[in-house]
């Protein structure tokens, strides 16, 4: 049984690497297969035909998902953890603010005014990074439950009879017993970095600073324009000729292949976070 719902888990990647070399004919002809009549990597050419770009793309995307992942959560903890504690003057006031934000928001417009013109990150590396992925309410709402529930209050108490500060009860008691959420916020907001091409369609113009994300979007948009051309008897027989098909494709399987060579490093603790909440006998 667990062998099945492995290969339930593990076919739809298998049939997307291989729709990705196969023929664009016999996509056309055939349909998808697991095993293709004809090979052609002429999709990966296209893509890979300029590879400094692509280098530069998973170079920038890196650096942004990993500084804004520890960034995010670094933030998360230093707002949740004063939250979670009932002793905090006006709790309940900042945890409704906090709250509101998930409910209402400005919009795309006001939004795109305020940090292009008052806090002016257009064309910036930190365009990538701050809207709407810096700080967001539900992780520090699911990590202010955490240490709600899960790090007793007497721990606590225990540390301040010791003579802890409030900082080294942070950093010496309640994170090393927060380990699991921390891990599984982390591989959360990072696939959220990884996976954003929004902030890059909105705030990014300069070609140096395109996520992967970014590049790949603009590489298939660019494949549809001239497939169109070429439909409308505009374009040159190379864009007719183009595996629209394959390229789809071998542009999924560039953007999820870095996350899914990762993500066994991380699974444990990504489990462990999601059953920590679990009853307990």
């Amino acid at each position: 049984m667990m062998i099945l719902l492995a290969l339930f888990c593990l076919l739809p990647f298998v049939l997307l690497l291989v729709s990705s070399i196969t023929d664009e004919k016999m996509l056309i002809q055939n349909g998808y297969s697991f095993i293709p009549s004809a090979f052609n990597f002429s999709a990966y050419k296209f893509l890979l035909q300029d590879s400094n770009s692509i280098v530069n793309a998973y170079k920038v995307t890196a650096f942004v998902t990993i500084l804004g992942t520890v960034t995010n959560i670094l933030l998360t903890t230093l707002m949740a953890y004063p939250l979670s504690r009932k002793d905090l003057p006006g709790r309940n006031i900042f945890s409704f603010f906090i709250f509101f934000t998930m409910l209402f928001s400005g919009g795309l417009v006001p939004s795109y005014m305020m940090w292009t013109q008052y806090f002016e990150i257009k064309n910036t590396i930190w365009a990538l990074i701050v809207p709407g992925m810096l700080l967001t309410a539900f992780n520090i709402i699911m990590m202010r439950t955490y240490f709600t529930t899960n790090i007793p209050d007497e721990v606590i108490e225990a540390a301040k009879i010791d003579g802890g500060s409030e900082s080294k009860i942070l950093l010496n008691v309640v994170l090393p017993m927060s380990l699991p959420i921390m891990a599984t916020l982390g591989l959360l907001v990072g696939l959220s970095y990884w996976n954003d091409w929004l902030n890059g369609l909105y705030y990014v113009t300069d070609a140096d600073l395109f996520s992967i994300q970014v590049l790949l979007n603009k590489m298939l948009l660019d494949v549809q324009f001239l497939m169109s051309s070429a439909s409308t008897g505009m374009g040159s027989s190379l864009s007719a000729s183009l595996p629209s098909t394959a390229i789809k494709m071998a542009v999924a399987v560039l953007g999820v292949l870095p996350i899914m060579v990762i993500y066994p490093f991380f699974q444990k603790f990504f489990v462990k976070g999601i059953t920590v909440g679990a009853v307990k006998g």
